[in-house]
């Protein structure tokens, strides 16, 4: 996706032009920009579920559109948008009677964030790790690791401490490198 900084600024420009024109069709070309991602993060807090994680990135999208205004450009705007999406997410799960720390995941979903894939043993290995973690720590990683966001940013996003998602992000790696700590193509059949 290129530079971060030069993505931020181009964001940035978008949306002051949005705002001073009012005008939908250049925050289209933020939604263009940012939907992907969004919809990632949001089918792997979502364990995949696709359907779910289309309609809440449609309601971040619109939320984002409404209090545009209240951009103030202390974040970059993916952040504030990871935020608001969170924010859907976490409604989503309240009106669903569950607690996100249960229900928070990462969903195999690699080429969405472009990644590259990984082996399809290391996949399942890795998602069965993944799902023993607490939903805090597989959403710090989430935020930290596969979205690139720096612990700053990830706090923002959760709404927690800085410290406490260090916490989720440092606790989560440690038990993922505990739970896979013998894995290797080999071991894969042998179980």
């Amino acid at each position: 996706m290129g530079d971060p900084d030069a993505q931020a600024r181009v964001d940035a420009g978008l949306v002051r032009q949005a705002l001073r024109e009012g005008d939908a069709r250049v925050f289209e070309i933020l939604v263009r920009r940012h939907q992907g991602v969004v919809r990632a993060q949001l089918r792997r807090l979502l364990h995949g579920d696709h359907a779910s994680a289309d309609d809440l990135a449609q309601e971040t999208f619109v939320l984002a559109w409404r209090k545009l205004d209240q951009f103030r450009g202390e974040a970059r705007f993916s952040t504030w948008l990871y935020r608001i999406a969170h924010a859907c997410f976490l409604q989503h799960c309240r009106s669903r009677g569950r607690r996100w720390q249960q229900e928070a995941a990462l969903a195999p979903d690699d080429e969405a964030l472009g990644h590259e894939a990984r082996p399809p043993e290391l996949g399942l290995d890795l998602d069965a790790a993944l799902r023993r973690l607490s939903g805090p720590q597989r959403a710090a990683l989430l935020y930290c690791v596969q979205l690139g966001l720096s612990h700053e940013e990830a706090a923002l996003v959760m709404d927690l401490p800085l410290g406490t998602v260090k916490t989720h992000v440092l606790r989560g790696k440690a038990r993922l490198r505990q739970l896979l700590r013998d894995w290797s193509p080999a071991n894969e059949g042998s179980s």
